[in-house]
């Protein structure tokens, strides 16, 4: 009987034996791959901003000097303030001008007075030598008194025009409308002797110029590329200009390119180029340092692409891209300008490279993963007002709508049993 207990029992181990062997044997389930967010690499048309450093200068500056001596009596306005052109500004002592006048005024009566009394001798004289009842001398004399007389009168005149100009200017008027500086002088000083002394300064300001520099470099590589057709020209008849403010903020009146100069500052070697801005509430003032956005050409087949897919390092910059086999491979590029809340890249992409956006902690250079596109939002692409390329914000994203759509319906009928993944985000 025990016999045939332990013969039971041992059928019963190897049964148990045969079934955990078994379970060993089935295979265990497939990992699964870690997704990548990407955006194809599409080239788009985009104007080419540069960032150039520049000072403001006046629209005008008016130097007030005093043109006669004299003391000064008055000053009429406040410092700083706005003054209107013809506006009296100085007051010189006028006393001794006045006295000018009135005696230049004596000197042309009595230069009249004489003319006249050559005029009439002249009379008397002409019939008088054609009788022979005066000499010829005599008459030739009262012909040079008269003419003398008459340029007598005519110097008369002029020194009366001159003795009211200085009377004139003993009343220092402002030349110009604008904003004018500090007194350089106080009441009591003399002024004007010797010297056309500088009394203060009127500098005109709304608008206001800004003087870029460019340096000869810069110019030249942006101009052999347009020479080869990498870039357009644009036409700078009219060009919108924005200011950056010291503080990083944008100035809100948009100015306009006024011209860009013919040559090279051999001191420097920099291009100077000028704009002008509207200055309605005087914020800006000549002398400040700024920076200027300008449209200097157009990049017609310009890669963009987000911000968060370029890794910065002390080696250089590297976007992840998936390969024809779902495989990941390191990208090395080069970017440029900021667009937005994307970069340009210059060098290492090209149109239909799938780079990605998304997941980049999750997958490693040479890695299977499963590739799905990125669904942009408002919140995570976009150009800002740095800088806005041509085609509009609108029409690309409703092409990245429509393409997600597309995309999310295909990977709904390849794998239905699988849950829908929520939108990929900016990183």
């Amino acid at each position: 009987m025990s016999s045939f207990l332990s013969l039971r029992n041992a059928g019963a181990i190897f049964a148990m034996a045969s079934l955990l062997a078994a379970c060993g044997d089935k295979a265990a389930p497939p990992a699964q791959l870690p997704e990548a967010a990407f955006v194809t690499v599409t080239p788009e048309k985009m104007v080419v901003e540069n960032e150039l450093p520049g000072r403001l200068e006046s629209y005008r500056t008016a130097e007030v000097r005093a043109r006669v001596p004299g003391i000064i009596l008055k000053r009429a306005f406040e410092e700083g303030s706005y003054v209107k052109q013809g506006q009296l500004l100085f007051q010189i002592d006028p006393r001794d001008y006045k006295a000018s006048v009135q005696s230049a005024k004596a000197s042309l009566t009595r230069a009249e007075a004489n003319k006249v009394q050559a005029d009439l001798k002249l009379k008397r004289y002409t019939p008088l030598v054609e009788i022979n009842a005066v000499s010829k001398q005599e008459y030739d004399d009262a012909v040079a008194a008269q003419k003398q007389a008459a340029a007598d009168v005519d110097a008369a005149k002029a020194e009366l025009v001159k003795a009211k100009l200085n009377l004139e200017y003993a009343t220092v008027t402002a030349p110009i409308s604008g904003r004018i500086g500090r007194q350089m002088v106080t009441e009591g000083a003399l002024v004007g002797q010797n010297e056309t002394t500088l009394l203060a300064t009127i500098q005109q300001i709304n608008p206001i110029y800004l003087n870029l520099t460019q340096s000869s470099a810069e110019l030249l590589k942006l101009r052999q590329k347009m020479q080869n057709g990498m870039l357009k020209g644009t036409d700078k008849t009219g060009l919108n200009v924005t200011m950056v403010m010291e503080d990083g903020s944008i100035y809100p009146q948009t100015g306009k390119l006024l011209f860009s100069d013919i040559s090279v500052d051999p001191t420097t070697g920099e291009v100077t180029i000028r704009a002008l801005f509207p200055n309605p509430d005087n914020m800006i003032l000549p002398g400040m340092f700024v920076r200027a956005r300008l449209e200097q050409a157009v990049d017609e087949n310009a890669i963009i692409v987000p911000q968060q897919a370029v890794q910065h390092s002390n080696n250089g910059s590297t976007v992840l891209v998936i390969n024809q086999e779902d495989k990941i491979e390191t990208r090395n590029v080069k970017t440029g300008a900021a667009v937005g809340n994307r970069w340009l890249v210059t060098e290492g992409l090209q149109a239909g490279d799938r780079v990605v956006v998304e997941g980049l902690q999750k997958v490693r250079p040479g890695s299977p993963v499963r590739a799905v596109p990125w669904e942009a939002t408002s919140n995570n692409t976009g150009p800002t007002e740095q800088q806005v390329p041509v085609e509009s914000a609108e029409k690309a994203e409703t092409t990245e709508q429509k393409e997600a759509t597309e995309t999310s319906g295909a990977t709904s009928q390849a794998a239905p049993q699988q849950p829908a993944s929520s939108p990929a985000k900016a990183e």
